[in-house]
C-alpha cells in the first residue's frame, strides 16, 4: 500500500505541474541550463570516480577546496573552492553595485523573472530531484515534496500577493494629526547574505533568494559545504533567468566555503539569514553585532508530536511514522519527541513498531522510503549516542528497520528508524535535536501534562496536535510555546507559502514567509506629510514660535 503511495504522491506531483505550466502565460520565455555536467551517465571523468573518504575532525575543513560527495554511496563529485574572506568581500560589492540598478526595476519585470524561473522549475522537476537526491541521500519522493512543491508555492504567493504586501500601507493618523495622512513604506535594504543549510538544497537557495529580488535587495548565498554540488547547478538556473530579463548578471551570487566564508558574509552584508545550529546562530549574532545588521535566524527543533485519547491510531501512526522517517537529516521541522495518551499508548506503539518492521528501503534514487540516509558523515555516531544514554537511564528499543539490500556501491552511512519507550526529560534524547530517525514515545494522562511536557524544552520550533475534536487539537496548540503548529496533521503550515515561519527560544527569531518574510527584507519607514497642501499645513503658534530678535 505505502508504495503504491508514494507513485500517487509522484504523480500527482507531476499532474499539479503540468497543471501549472498551463496556467503560466505563453510570452513567458524559456530558459536553457546546461546540465550535461551533472547527469550521472557513468562516464565521469577519471578523477571524478573514485569512493571519497572524508577526512575527520578539524581536517574535514582545513584548505582550499570542499569536496563533493554523494552520501549514499560516496561516490566523488569534484570540488567547488572554499572563498576566503576578501573574496566574499569582492562578491558583495559587485552585488551591491548590480542591486542600485535592480532596485529601480518594476513589480511587472520582477514577476516576470518568476515566471521564468516557475516554467524552468516545472519542465524540469525530475532533473532538480535527481540531483538533490544525489547530493543529500533523500528520496526523489521527498525532493518533489520538499524542493518542487515549497518553491512552487512560494513563486505562485509572490505572484499573487508580494507586490500588495509591499506598497506603501497607510494607517491612522490619529486625533491630533488629522491635517497629516501617515504611512508605511518598505524599501529594500541593499545585499541580503544568506547563509543555508544542507538539508533541502535548492529550496533553502531559492526562497530567500525569490524574497530578496521580490522586495528589490541583491542576494549573496553561502550554501552548505555538505550540499555544494547541487548548490552550484541551481545557481545556473538563477543565472539564465536574470539573463533572460535583461537584470544584472551580479544580482545574485552563490559562494562556497567553510566558517571563514559565512563569517566574511556577515561583516558585510547589510541583513543575515541564517538556517543551522544554535551555536552557530549564537556566532552569526556576535558577527552581525559588529555591523548592527538585522539577522534572522532558523536554528534546531525539537518538534511534539502529540497523540490525544480519541485518535484513528492506525491513521495517526502512518502520519507519526512519516514525520519521523521526514526527520531523516532532512526535514527542518521534523517531529522528535512523541506524546501518546495512556489510554492508547499501548497500541500506538504497537502499530508504529509494525510499520517500521515492515518497511524496506534500498539506495535513495530507487528507494521507496527515506530510511535513514545520513547526508552528514559521522552523524550516526552523535544519534548512537543519544540513543546509548537513554537505554543507560532506562529507555528500552522496541522496534528497529532494517535496510534490506543497499546496493553494491552503497556505504554503510545509514541509521535505522528506531522506535524508543520508557523516555523521560531527563535524557539526552528528548531534550537535544537529534535530526535523525529516531521515535522517542512517551505517556501522558491529561492536557495539562502534556502541554507542560511539550514546553519544557530550549527549542520552540513547531508541534502537530491530534484529536478526534478538532477544537480540543486548538486549544493545546495554542498552549504550546512555538513557531507554528500543525491541528490534525503535520508540517502542513509550511505549504501555506502565505504564512510566516520561525520559532522561539533556541530555535530561532524573526520570519521568513508570508508577508512578515517579505517585509523583513525590507527598510521599513515611517512617513508623514500634510493631507490637504498646501492649503492645509502646520504652522507654529505664536506663543511657541522661536523669537528671531533683530536679526
Amino acid at each position: 500500500m505505502a508504495f503504491w503511495w508514494s507513485l500517487l504522491v509522484l504523480a500527482l506531483a507531476f499532474a499539479i505541474g503540468k497543471f501549472l505550466l498551463w496556467l503560466i502565460p505563453p510570452k513567458v520565455p524559456s530558459i536553457d541550463v546546461d546540465a550535461s555536467d551533472v547527469l550521472d551517465d557513468g562516464n565521469q571523468a577519471q578523477e571524478n570516480s573514485f569512493i571519497y573518504v572524508p577526512p575527520r575532525g578539524a581536517a574535514q575543513q582545513s584548505g582550499t577546496k570542499v569536496q563533493c560527495y554523494e552520501p549514499a554511496t560516496m561516490k566523488y563529485l569534484g570540488y567547488v573552492p572554499a572563498l576566503t574572506a576578501d573574496e566574499v568581500r569582492e562578491q558583495v560589492e559587485k552585488v551591491r553595485k548590480a542591486q542600485k540598478m535592480w532596485a529601480k526595476t518594476s513589480f511587472k519585470q520582477r514577476r516576470q523573472f518568476l515566471r521564468i524561473l516557475l516554467k524552468y522549475i516545472i519542465k524540469h522537476q525530475a532533473l532538480i530531484c535527481e540531483i538533490s537526491s544525489r547530493d543529500t541521500g533523500k528520496t526523489m519522493v521527498d525532493a518533489s515534496l520538499g524542493e518542487i512543491m515549497t518553491t512552487c508555492e512560494k513563486i505562485h504567493w509572490l505572484l499573487s500577493e508580494g507586490e500588495k504586501w509591499l506598497k506603501p500601507e497607510y494607517r491612522s493618523s490619529g486625533r491630533s494629526m488629522l491635517h497629516k495622512s501617515a504611512r508605511v513604506e518598505f524599501h529594500p535594504l541593499g545585499v541580503i547574505g544568506a547563509i543555508v543549510s544542507w538539508n533541502y538544497p535548492f529550496h533553502n537557495i531559492f526562497n530567500p533568494m525569490l524574497a530578496a529580488l521580490f522586495s528589490g535587495n541583491g542576494i549573496v548565498i553561502k550554501i552548505s559545504e555538505n550540499a555544494s554540488w547541487s548548490g552550484c547547478f541551481y545557481f545556473r538556473i538563477i543565472q539564465s533567468a536574470l539573463a533572460a530579463i535583461g537584470a544584472p548578471e551580479d544580482l545574485v551570487e552563490v559562494i562556497t566555503g567553510f566558517g571563514e566564508t559565512g563569517e566574511a558574509l556577515v561583516s558585510s552584508a547589510d541583513k543575515v539569514i541564517f538556517v543551522g545550529s544554535p551555536g552557530v546562530g549564537k556566532m552569526i549574532m556576535r558577527g552581525a553585532s559588529e555591523t548592527l545588521i538585522p539577522v534572522t535566524l532558523e536554528l534546531g527543533g525539537k518538534d511534539a508530536f502529540i497523540v490525544c485519547e480519541d485518535v484513528d491510531v492506525d491513521h495517526v501512526a502512518q502520519i507519526a511514522v512519516r514525520a519521523v522517517l521526514q526527520s531523516s537529516g532532512q526535514n527542518c521541522a521534523g517531529a522528535e519527541r512523541f506524546y501518546v495518551h495512556r489510554s492508547i499508548y499501548s497500541s500506538f506503539v504497537s502499530k508504529v513498531t509494525q510499520i517500521i518492521k515492515s518497511v524496506t528501503a534500498g539506495p535513495p534514487l530507487a528507494g521507496r522510503y527515506d530510511m535513514g540516509a545520513l547526508c552528514m558523515h559521522e552523524h550516526s555516531e552523535k544519534l548512537e549516542g543519544l540513543v546509548h544514554d537513554a537505554i543507560d537511564k532506562g529507555a528500552e528499543i522496541v522496534a528497529r528497520g532494517s535496510f534490506g539490500p543497499i546496493g553494491g556501491d552503497a556505504v554503510d552511512q545509514y541509521y535505522p528508524p528506531t522506535v524508543i519507550v520508557n523516555v523521560n526529560h531527563s535524557m539526552r534524547l528528548m531534550q537535544e535535536e537529534a535530526f535523525g530517525p529516531i521515535m522517542p514515545i512517551m505517556k501522558f494522562s491529561s492536557d495539562e501534562e502534556v502541554v507542560k511536557l511539550a514546553n519544557d524544552s530550549r527549542y520552540g520550533l513547531g508541534c502537530a496536535v491530534f484529536s478526534g475534536n478538532q477544537s480540543h487539537a486548538r486549544e493545546i496548540a495554542s498552549q504550546i510555546h512555538c513557531g507554528f503548529a500543525a491541528v490534525n496533521d503535520f508540517a502542513a503550515t509550511y505549504m501555506c507559502q502565505s504564512l510566516p515561519f520561525g520559532g522561539v527560544k533556541h530555535s530561532g527569531f524573526g520570519r521568513f514567509g508570508g508577508a512578515e518574510g517579505l517585509r523583513a527584507c525590507c527598510l521599513v519607514k515611517a512617513v508623514v506629510e500634510d493631507r490637504w497642501w498646501p492649503y492645509i499645513k502646520t504652522v507654529i503658534p505664536k506663543p511657541i514660535q522661536v523669537s528671531l530678535g533683530n536679526l
